[in-house]
């Protein structure tokens, strides 16, 4: 730092003091920071960067939130920015104020390893959740105690590879690229993102950090990003054989700032040569440094470059915890129930098996203490067998057996929690997305025993396989990656909390038909085992009255969409009202149907409560192969609920 003038570091996964506590996490940045505010000529303080993607995640004993596919299925854009703003404080705790999140590729492909950071496969849940996680990070200003520096990524496209191979290439038309990987970051700089992380992947066939098209033209002129835009991790040496090359590409393209851990001197050399030679400018360089300086300046670095150690005490606290817990219980989607759920909590007996029951590391899954995460006992947390035994009745006898080979069974009920082990990026990417044999079998072992059995899974992504077995199980609920809090798990297992979570992503019946999104064109099929949206209760609901006016707007018009919810069962709940949208005379091959709006809302047994969208009409456009949304006249039809009702535009 004092040598070569560093403007910043990060903590890549793993990338930790030790030991790896709070307290001296804000020790080391303090004495990072030292080094360029007391110890070069300008003192200019460094920006440092970490991936907080579900919590303080590098951190041991910081609270862990769901992944990001799990925060997708609450629906609750609230509950995220509440999440995002818990995760501020306790990095901030420790010093550090940049966060390399949120993560808001839009996932078309659940091969793909990374599809647990992405919100979901639809554009606009994922836009809306983009938006409410970057005001909790950022806050009121950056400039606070308790805010951090966003990071929008990866723009773009990294969702939608060919095959969901990570850091491939997304081949489809510019209207489609705007259509499924744009629409987060629109709302992203709309929230007022900071900074914003280019992708490692190409489209069609144009690596993203070499794409001045992308960087400048759209990220900068079109959607008016002026913030930080940073490389990811050595993807500057991806643009060209030649690195020398692949530096002036990517600088000429717009990157601003460039994460490169490994060959950072080898990049000050090579940059400094090419601007010496006149093969870049210095009013590029010029740029870049500007817009670093102003990000530096917003977040009050220069007046308050270090942070009091002693904060470091309320990362992990009882209320950060309590939050995660109630992110858990709203993450989980109840997908069949036979009337075994909610269990009693005085129940006689309780079987218990299954690798990903009483392991914390597989809760959390991978980006947590380590890049890849691992198995085990990796941080403080509960287990969801921990918080089985918590619940219960002292009376009730649970007994574990991971394997379920000791069965001796019928039991009263039996609880299998399946599902992936942590991986981190490509190394999840999978040709296979079967739950693996030796685990389906144990769901047998537990069944045959005559056992009722209800199957958890803890896992990044919807896994195939089971189909021609869930006839034989009594419920199945899926945790996707819930974090350190098991005990919201436990919750909905008996009946503290009425399971409200819909899928943000479609469930397939195998491997083959991937990728499978519900918004596809007419021509391509749609057969999931769990359609997009779908989450059973404790109660139901039922849907009257949809209305939509006016029935013939015009272009610069908004329409106005109600309809009634009524909790026709005998507990309270929450339902969540999706509003889907058909363009029915489309001149363009468009989505069969396309979600538009959403709202949670909580009713009371016998409770009816009108709910009220509004959308300008310009939203129904379409793009072409420009920036602008075309809206074209016709028939629109408006499905809520299993409720239709159409309007023409004139």
């Amino acid at each position: 730092i004092s040598t070569y003038y560093l403007g910043g570091l990060l903590s890549g996964g793993g990338s930790c003091p030790d030991p790896n506590v709070p307290w001296n996490w804000a020790r080391m940045y303090n004495e990072f920071q030292k080094q360029a505010v007391e110890k070069t000529r300008l003192g200019i303080p460094i920006l440092y960067g970490i991936d907080a993607v579900h919590g303080h995640n590098n951190v041991y004993g910081a609270v862990i939130f769901p992944h990001n596919v799990g925060m997708g299925a609450t629906w609750n854009p609230e509950l995220v920015e509440e999440c995002a703003r818990i995760t501020a404080i306790e990095v901030r705790a420790t010093g550090i104020r940049w966060t390399f999140s949120p993560c808001i590729d839009v996932a078309r492909d659940d091969r793909w390893g990374r599809t647990y950071e992405s919100f979901s496969e639809d554009p606009y849940l994922v836009k809306t959740m983009a938006i409410s996680a970057v005001r909790g990070y950022q806050g009121a200003g950056l400039n606070r105690n308790d805010t951090v520096l966003a990071t929008a990524k990866h723009y773009m496209g990294s969702g939608g590879t060919e095959n969901g191979r990570d850091q491939g290439d997304c081949k489809a038309p510019l209207r489609i690229v705007r259509e499924q990987h744009l629409e987060p970051f629109a709302g992203a700089v709309e929230a007022g993102v900071g900074s914003i992380m280019a992708s490692y992947c190409s489209i069609n066939g144009q690596k993203m950090h070499g794409s001045k098209f992308f960087l400048t033209d759209v990220l900068r002129r079109e959607l008016g990003f002026q913030g930080l835009l940073v490389s990811d991790w050595e993807a500057i040496g991806q643009v060209d054989s030649s690195y020398r090359e692949a530096v002036k590409k990517s600088i000429e393209a717009g990157i601003d700032m460039a994460m490169v851990p490994q060959s950072w001197r080898q990049f000050q050399v090579v940059l400094k040569d090419l601007v010496n030679r006149g093969e870049i400018p210095i009013s590029r360089i010029d740029e870049a440094v500007y817009r670093i300086l102003v990000t530096k300046f917003r977040m009050g670095l220069f007046e308050n470059p270090y942070v009091d150690e002693s904060l470091a005490s309320i990362v992990g606290n009882a209320k950060h915890r309590e939050v995660a817990r109630q992110a858990v219980r709203e993450s989980i989607v109840l997908l069949k129930n036979n009337g075994i759920l909610p269990i009693p909590k005085n129940v006689s007996t309780i079987y218990v098996a299954g690798p990903n029951a009483n392991d914390i590391g597989k809760q959390c899954g991978g980006w947590t203490i380590t890049w890849q995460g691992s198995s085990g006992n990796i941080t403080i947390g509960t287990t969801i067998l921990e918080a089985i035994k918590r619940t219960v009745s002292p009376q009730t006898r649970i007994i574990f057996d991971e394997d379920a080979s000791e069965i001796s069974g019928p039991y009263d009920v039996g609880i299998v929690v399946v599902g992936e082990t942590p991986y981190a990026e490509f190394y999840g990417d999978r040709e296979n997305l079967d739950l693996p044999e030796e685990q389906l079998k144990i769901i047998d072992r537990v069944v045959a025993s005559g056992t009722p059995t209800v199957v958890i899974m803890v896992a990044g992504r919807p896994l195939t396989g089971i189909e021609s077995r869930l006839s034989q199980w009594s419920a199945f609920l899926m945790a996707w990656l819930p974090g350190t809090e098991g005990q919201g798990v436990a919750d909905v297992l008996f009946g503290d909390y009425n399971p409200s979570g819909k899928l943000p992503r479609s469930w397939p019946r195998s491997t083959a038909q991937e990728p499978i999104n519900y918004d596809r064109r007419p021509s391509e099929a749609y057969d999931p085992l769990f359609e997009f949206g779908y989450g059973l209760s404790y109660t139901t609901f039922e849907y009257i009255n949809l209305t939509v006016s006016p029935i013939s707007p015009k272009v610069e018009d908004t329409i106005t969409i109600q309809v009634s919810v009524k909790n026709t069962g005998s507990r309270s709940g929450s339902e969540v009202v999706q509003v889907y949208i058909s363009d029915v005379e489309s001149s363009l091959p468009t989505p069969v149907k396309k979600l538009y709006r959403f709202q949670k809302v909580m009713l009371e047994p016998g409770e009816t409560r009108n709910i009220v969208f509004t959308i300008p009409v310009s939203e129904l456009g379409l793009y072409t192969e420009g920036p602008e949304r075309i809206v074209e006249k016709g028939v629109f039809l408006v499905t809520i609920g299993g409720l239709t009702a159409s309007f023409t535009v004139n």
